[in-house]
């Protein structure tokens, strides 16, 4: 059993034996399958992981597995803090079916995380895009949508919405009305749901999507700016540096490809 504190979103490919094991951690975790099974059961409740489901770990749960001869498994191990996910999005456990385009991500992920030299700093920029990617990706999948009862947000249909609209000033009382709430009452159950303010929230999928487009090397940093949402490159790339530590030409020289 660990209690290891990590302070990035890492990937990595696993592959789980026959016998036993548990393990809690400190961080949010997501197992996709890729391929072959293997069951996993998160406070009691099992599940089998092949190549169209998946396990969302929330930070502190107990989780039991073992793997179903040959396996091979997608992991993510998530901090809360790093890429932009709904906090309610980890609330419970969540077993969850993915769609063929989730699919793809996830084997076109394994596949550029094998040969590399774990801890370097173009390693931990794959890491990051990775994560972005396969995070975005979970949201857009209708198997994670459910809303809350009680009058709550549809977290993964707002999630859609602002990632939709990346490029255009943030008018809360737009997406208020869009989700047939009043300003207040929606800013409250915004920050119930996400873990913080909209302007906050959008502002780091803002920079989590950029990490993508960074990677398209025809695509000029104020083309990037402009597209997710800043006035200018000059503040991007503020805001860039701030959040990562590395301004994003010295990110998109670190790429791995």
């Amino acid at each position: 059993m660990s209690h290891a504190v990590i302070d990035a979103p890492s990937v990595s490919l696993r592959r789980y034996g026959a016998v036993e094991a548990s393990d809690v951690h400190d961080f949010h975790q997501i197992v996709l399958g890729l391929d072959g099974a293997m069951v996993m059961a998160v406070d009691g409740v099992a599940h089998e992981i092949d190549g169209t489901a998946a396990w969302l770990i929330p930070a502190g749960s107990r989780h039991d597995y073992a793997g179903i001869g040959e396996n091979r498994q997608l992991v993510l191990d998530l901090p809360a803090s790093s890429v932009a996910v709904p906090q309610r999005l980890f609330d419970r456990p969540r077993a969850v079916s993915i769609d063929g385009a989730l699919t793809q991500l996830v084997v076109h992920i394994a596949g550029r995380a094998t040969g590399h030299i774990d801890g370097d700093a173009s390693w931990r920029r794959f890491n990051w895009d990775a994560a972005a990617r396969l995070c975005a990706a979970i949201l857009e999948d209708s198997g994670t949508a459910d809303a809350v009862p009680g009058g709550g947000l549809d977290f993964a249909r707002i999630d859609t919405w602002l990632r939709a609209r990346l490029s255009e000033p943030l008018r809360i009382a737009d997406l208020a009305a869009h989700c047939g709430f009043g300003m207040r009452r929606f800013h409250q159950l915004f920050i119930e749901a996400f873990g913080e303010t909209p302007h906050r929230y959008l502002q780091r999928v803002r920079l989590d999507t950029s990490l993508t487009l960074l990677a398209d090397s025809r695509r000029s940093l104020t083309d990037v700016a402009l597209e997710v949402g800043f006035g200018d490159q000059s503040a991007f790339t503020h805001a860039f540096t701030r959040r990562f530590g590395v301004a994003p030409g010295q990110w998109r020289g670190l790429l791995v490809h």
